[in-house]
């Protein structure tokens, strides 16, 4: 009987964890006073707030770099680096920026990834010693991701 509540108790933390898991997981590391949603950025410029579709945006972009792909021999993996550019093309300096991420971005191990922080919620932002991007500015980060495929990244929100 002991064994049988033991192992119900187990069960029900573990739901319990799950869950808590899962209800944290929707929460973006940022606060958009629009609520922008799905498939938008929020973007704030001279505490002016408005709700863009994803790339509908002019004055901050990412660029793409492909650097080289190969095959690991010692497991048959194919591996790519990618640097990333956030281009800063307006007139104000850059303060904030979240960029999402999804599947696509499958890192080769957790050392893959440099100038950039990898929260949860499938979020990338400034490294702390990065913090603004000047006008007229960028700033590159990099991985290296399995497979050769061009990992899917949104901006997500922006402060200037």
């Amino acid at each position: 009987m002991k064994s049988i509540v033991l192992i119900l108790l187990g069960l029900l933390l573990t739901v319990a964890f799950v869950a808590a898991q899962e209800e944290d997981r929707g929460r973006p590391p940022y606060q958009c006073p629009k609520n922008c949603g799905g498939g938008h950025t929020c973007h704030i410029k001279n505490n002016d707030c408005h709700c863009r579709k994803f790339g509908d945006i002019n004055d901050i972009k990412l660029e793409f770099c492909r650097l080289n792909s190969w095959v690991d021999g010692s497991c048959g993996k194919t591996y790519t680096q990618w640097d990333i550019k956030i281009v800063n093309c307006g007139d104000c300096d850059l303060h904030e920026i979240y960029i999402g991420y999804d599947y696509s971005l499958r890192l080769r191990d957790s050392s893959s990834i440099w100038n950039i922080v990898r929260l949860p919620y499938g979020v990338l932002t400034l490294p702390s010693y990065q913090n603004s991007i000047n006008a007229g500015a960028s700033y590159t980060f990099g991985f290296i991701i399995e497979g050769t495929h061009k990992p899917n990244l949104d901006i997500l929100y922006v402060r200037f």
